[in-house]
């Protein structure tokens, strides 16, 4: 379980069964703000904002830190390992199979998982400006079983959609990616340029209410560093990027463009719109809004902007839900490749050139997920599986700097030692601050992986001695 594949062996495979490249850095980059600008910034902000406060402010720099040192390991690895597959494929490379697997299966929980929580918020903001023009669905159909409903139509839908474009072809989505970008980002600028005259400074005092880490009284952590554990979500998808090397023109040049620069407008972005929200309306009110950049637009009299803002809003969660399955069919094609999965996860399409039985397979999942289950349970697991992940990779560079030194690096980390230790201390940081609860599925899940390794993956490995000896 050890075994580790060799990075030639890695980049020979992906010449064999390889991706179109059709991507530039702009596109990565592009690609990485869809991914990052969603949910987090349009939903997640009042949770926050509940938990710390105006210091919601230093939770978005602490977890957007925790990112960008993850974000160098991820450059200099993809740099050298330009294929698909993200954290998976570089464990692969570094520390063997099994650990491999693992990092697999819990990307699983960042992409797929999240996509289904995505969706479901989509449906959320569709069902709501339905309801604005008397366009009003019935409950059965926009509420999952367990709240009374039937399923969540809209959030099927979309899910069906995303995957439809995604089996066109990944220039294609792209393109429509970079529209509804310009939306997102121009109805966040909108926000910012309205709401900041506004900005009253006693909304800011106390700035750390809940201090920096503190037990509630209902047992729920709260603080700043609580709510970076939460909000992290708000990240949840920048290294997307990485699963997009094989599709790159110059993936050596562009895929840590990609990487860093998205990673950099976006943390800009979550300052900006955090202050300025927690300074137009006070926390507390934030705290109980699903919408609360929509609220504070309301709040200070800006109504029909809160509705353009709630459509960019839909924009802006399109795009995640894009990115995030793309993500996801990308680590099972290579997953397939490597022979850890199905051959039939790994077809590629005559015509368009893109996995498409994975992609459809990852589409009607993530229907289901929205569809059928609870927003709150769905979203549970995605942080600490990526954050997992992220721990991965980070120890991955420090490995292969001992292991293979001579090797050529397109994209060096500077100062090594200090930002992967840095990304594993504040990455596991992060994980220290989530429910206990998340912790326990965290570890079941990890279990189920395993136990499908063992009986399937394992003895189906190329690697396997009967099969490397011709048995």
């Amino acid at each position: 379980m050890l075994r580790i594949k060799p990075v030639e062996s890695l980049l020979t495979q992906a010449e064999e069964k390889k991706l179109h490249r059709s991507l530039t850095g702009l596109d990565l980059m592009l690609l990485g703000i869809g991914a990052i600008i969603g949910t987090g910034i349009f939903v997640l902000t009042g949770v926050g904002a509940g938990m710390a406060g105006p210091g919601l402010t230093f939770s978005f720099i602490f977890a957007g830190v925790a990112c960008g040192f993850a974000a160098l390991a991820y450059a200099e690895l993809a740099a050298m390992v330009p294929v698909a597959g993200s954290a998976y494929t570089y464990s692969y490379a570094v520390m063997g199979e099994a650990v491999a697997w693992l990092v697999g299966w819990n990307l699983v929980l960042e992409y797929a998982v999240s996509a289904g929580a995505v969706a479901s918020g989509w449906s959320g903001y569709m069902v709501g400006i339905l309801n604005q023009i008397g366009l009003h669905l019935p409950d059965a159909l926009t509420r999952v079983p367990k709240d009374g409903g039937l399923m969540d139509l809209p959030a099927i839908l979309i899910s069906l959609f995303v995957t439809a474009l995604l089996v066109l072809g990944t220039k294609e989505s792209v393109t429509i990616n970079r529209v509804l970008v310009a939306i997102k980002i121009s109805v966040l600028m909108m926000f910012l340029l309205v709401a900041t005259p506004l900005v009253d400074p006693l909304n800011w005092d106390p700035f750390l209410p809940h201090g920096w880490f503190e037990r509630a009284a209902d047992g729920q952590n709260v603080g700043v560093f609580a709510a970076a554990a939460i909000i992290f979500f708000a990240y949840i998808g920048f290294d997307a990027v990485s699963t997009a090397a094989e599709e790159t023109k110059n993936p050596n040049r562009d895929v840590p463009i990609g990487l860093i620069g998205s990673l950099v407008v976006c943390t800009v972005i979550y300052i900006a719109v955090a202050l300025v929200a927690t300074g137009a309306l006070n926390y507390q009110q934030l705290s109980d809004s699903k919408e609360p950049l929509a609220q504070v637009l309301r709040a200070i009299d800006y109504p029909w902007l809160a509705n353009i803002l709630a459509v960019g809003a839909i924009a802006g969660i399109t795009t995640v839900l894009l990115v995030l399955i793309y993500g996801q069919t990308r680590i099972f094609f290579a997953m397939s490749r490597d022979g850890l999965l199905p051959p039939l996860f790994s077809r590629v399409h005559p015509k368009y050139r893109t996995p498409h039985t994975i992609t459809i397979i990852t589409g009607l999942f993530v229907a289901a997920v929205a569809g059928f289950f609870p927003l709150h349970e769905i979203a549970a697991l995605s942080n600490i599986g990526t954050l997992f992940a992220f721990i991965a990779v980070a120890a991955g560079v420090m490995i292969l700097r001992v292991s293979q030194p001579e090797r050529k690096r397109p994209f060096r980390v500077p100062a090594v030692w200090f930002v992967g230790t840095m990304a594993i201390l504040s990455c596991f940081g992060l994980m220290l601050g989530l429910p206990d609860e998340t912790w326990e599925r965290f570890l079941y899940w990890s279990l189920v992986g395993m136990v499908i390794y063992a009986f399937y993956g394992y003895p189906r490995s190329p690697l396997h001695p009967k099969r490397r000896n011709g048995g």
